[in-house]
């Protein structure tokens, strides 16, 4: 079946002219789909001989909302997303004097096994088309009434493990023929696959690169993150470095405070000597509840601490405010909800 949504005007053009319709149905489609329209059927203005073929030989990808959490500690929204074939994601709405921001999935589940993350620990089903991305958003347009301005692949799922169809998204989602979100009101979050990060500084987008990072020695980063006894930090670096002088652009560094694991002053030196002269910001994100885990977030007067030492090297720092916790919403919390008998 093919994905008639995750297609721009020229491609779904080329699909019903290379099947024997005339070019200009491409343009009612595409004025369907960004209707919301749910089903061929609903395309009255289409000839009968041309929705049989869509029902026949394509899809409508969906990010149905079934279930809708709203903290109480902030206008943080959770939604459950039920996909076209019945897997489940998890996205996340936030509210920013700036606009919505949403934190979107590539993945059904993830592959890369950090440990302070729940998403891994619910297993790997597939990855997202490019429409299943954007359906989230949509989705979630419509259930708050408003256009959500900022998009940030943070979700389930390592973005770079699932390369072809993401880029694809951030093409097709910044055109005219879909949301017109621009480039750089995007971001994309990679726990560190090296070629991958490469590739994306090659393209030359215009979009933000965050790169979970949460130790600066690989002894310490091999504990909680198994992709970097694949990728280690010099390697990391050595991609990071390459994809600041492509693109001239910030990268944000992602790093969960985790007490008593990696939140030392010396920690914290080491981590401004590893990031000296690069064109960057800190994120600190004081590490989330994840059952299981075991870990426990620094304390305020840590996290303070470990700032004023990356300020007194010259590495921009901040301390992420946490939203959503109470509903699970926070970094490394989402999961696979729904498994069978769950529903």
């Amino acid at each position: 079946m093919t994905d008639i949504k995750s297609m721009n005007l020229a491609e779904l053009t080329d699909y019903l002219t290379e099947n024997g319709f005339e070019k200009f149905r491409s343009k009612q489609v595409l004025s369907w789909l960004k209707q919301d329209a749910g089903d061929f059927d609903d395309m009255t203005n289409l000839p009968q001989k041309l929705r049989s073929f869509l029902k026949e030989n394509a899809y409508l990808a969906c990010a149905d909302i079934v279930r809708v959490q709203r903290s109480k500690l902030d206008d943080t929204v959770k939604y459950l997303f039920r996909l076209y074939d019945g897997e489940y994601v998890e996205g996340v709405l936030m509210h920013y004097h700036h606009g919505k921001t949403i934190c979107i999935s590539s993945q059904v589940g993830c592959k890369m096994g950090c440990t302070f993350c729940a998403t891994g620990k619910s297993g790997f089903s597939r990855s997202l088309t490019a429409s299943e991305m954007i359906a989230q958003i949509r989705s979630a347009e419509i259930d708050c009434g408003e256009r959500i301005s900022n998009v940030v692949l943070m979700g389930m799922g390592e973005p770079f493990d699932n390369y072809d169809h993401v880029i694809r998204f951030l093409k097709l989602v910044s055109s005219e023929d879909s949301l017109h979100i621009g480039m750089r009101h995007i971001t994309i979050s990679t726990c560190g696959i090296v070629p991958r990060i490469r590739d994306f500084a090659d393209l030359g987008l215009q979009c933000g690169l965050s790169v979970s990072l949460h130790a600066p020695t690989d002894e310490a980063r091999s504990r909680t993150m198994p992709v970097n006894r694949r990728y280690p930090i010099a390697q990391l670096m050595e991609a990071v470095r390459y994809y600041i002088k492509k693109t001239n652009r910030r990268v944000t560094f992602e790093y969960a405070l985790i007490d008593a694991e990696n939140d030392s002053d010396e920690t914290a030196r080491q981590l401004a000597g590893l990031l000296k002269g690069l064109l960057c910001h800190v994120n600190l994100i004081p590490v989330n509840n994840v059952t299981g885990a075991g870990y426990r977030k620094s304390s305020i007067k840590r996290q303070q601490a470990f700032v004023n030492i990356l300020s007194a090297y010259g590495i921009n720092a901040t301390v992420r405010r946490t939203l959503g916790s109470d509903i699970d919403a926070s970094c490394g919390q989402l999961k696979r909800n729904f498994m069978k008998g769950d529903e």
